[in-house]
């Protein structure tokens, strides 16, 4: 999403420097397709690494917390027949409370997740934008 507004920016400036450039003579004009270049490039492998090595404990902490869950649920379905009825109540809250918590910390674990991909993707396109512009200045683009 991010990449495509910023394409759309990016060909809606250059349809407007072109068509003030195109009534004054010579224009000089380059197109870079920024999804592509971003998606290609070896700073976004880099950055996807990093994310998943930042995120990998809080990942693995969710992943045990469904197999207690699951394990729980299994018991209940298993034993509920044979159990006290205090004994089940007790087993039925236990197993909404962590139905509970499971879903809040794989919402924040998202949330979180997604705020750094979009910090580390933000750093990456304005680096590309400034190495871009750097380029068309050097090269003499319009």
């Amino acid at each position: 999403m991010i990449v495509s507004k910023f394409t759309l920016a990016a060909v809606a400036v250059a349809a407007l420097v072109s068509g003030a450039a195109n009534a004054q003579g010579n224009l000089k004009i380059g197109v870079i397709n920024v999804g592509r270049l971003l998606e290609q490039s070896p700073q976004t492998e880099t950055v996807t690494k990093k994310l998943q090595d930042e995120f990998a404990p809080r990942q693995r902490d969710i992943t045990a917390m469904r197999q207690r869950l699951q394990t729980q649920q299994e018991t209940f379905q298993r034993d509920a027949p044979v159990m006290g009825e205090d004994e089940r109540l007790s087993l039925e809250r236990q197993i909404r409370d962590a139905q509970r918590e499971l879903q809040r910390t794989e919402n924040e674990y998202l949330e979180d997740l997604n705020i750094r991909r979009n910090e580390e993707v933000g750093k990456l396109q304005r680096e590309v934008l400034q190495r871009v512009q750097d380029y068309a200045r050097a090269q003499q683009y319009d």
